[in-house]
């Protein structure tokens, strides 16, 4: 049985939350093992936050490059067939030739860092008609508490003065402190590309435009400087799509 996603507890832990809900995506709940969890929680947040509070800067990107390498380590030595790559740079960007749609395409799942009014970290899972399946574990409520509104993601229509507010931190971590006021969230989100949704708990709550993330810029959900970006890229080897097993591989 599939676990539904599940939003980040806290303004901080969006690193472990995605990585988590890559597990819960990827694996029936009954065959994940609680070191994995044990673990994803044990060596993120790892970030000291403003007066030396420890966590309150979020996840570093060597506690991700770490987790992805433990990760693929475990499911080489235990019973949970995992498989984990880290990539960073020039790797990570959306298109035809990129790593991350090979994975989406082939059912694998990529936590990758982005901008949010800040860096954030969220879970990848599908690609459909030039569009990207998103799990953004920060929530937001509809407006009126409707099932879908769109997000303006466009770099040319300016931010309201004041509509997120978010504690200042070094550039090497994502999870800062965040306080988007109720009233201010409805301005942001119309007539846009970008849509989110709760009609598919278990598996995204964004449908983004692939254009929107290649983009260098702070914008909502770009990927922003190529050379500070990164990304990891999960599997379920027993439902990896490969040259042997499928010939969906080369469609």
């Amino acid at each position: 049985m599939k676990n539904p996603l599940h939003y980040q507890l806290s303004e901080y832990d969006c690193g472990p939350t995605s990585m988590l809900n890559a597990i819960s995506f990827l694996f029936e709940r009954e065959d994940i093992p609680p070191e994995i969890i044990r673990n994803i929680m044990l060596y993120s947040l790892d970030c000291y936050g403003a007066g030396g509070a420890f966590g309150k800067s979020g996840t570093s990107r060597t506690a991700m490059m770490f987790l992805s390498n433990w990760l693929d380590g475990y499911g080489q030595t235990c019973s949970l067939p995992i498989s984990s790559s880290y990539i960073a740079g020039k790797s990570v960007y959306i298109g035809s030739e990129s790593l991350i749609n090979d994975t989406l395409r082939r059912h694998g799942a990529v936590v990758v860092r982005l901008h949010y009014e800040g860096e954030h970290y969220v879970l990848l899972t599908g690609e459909r008609e030039g569009k990207i399946l998103l799990f953004d574990p920060w929530f937001e409520e509809p407006e009126n508490s409707s099932d879908t509104f769109s997000l303006d993601y466009s770099p040319e229509k300016p931010q309201a003065s004041g509509s997120i507010i978010r504690e200042s931190g070094s550039a090497e971590h994502a999870g800062d402190s965040r306080h988007v006021p109720e009233a201010d969230i409805s301005g942001q989100f119309e007539d846009s590309g970008i849509i989110v949704t709760t009609d598919h708990p278990f598996e995204y709550n964004r449908i983004i435009p692939a254009s929107v993330f290649n983009r260098e810029t702070h914008d909502f959900y770009a990927l922003g400087e190529t050379e500070r970006r990164e990304a990891v890229l999960l599997f379920n080897n027993r439902t990896k799509l490969t040259a042997e097993n499928t010939i969906e591989y080369f469609i």
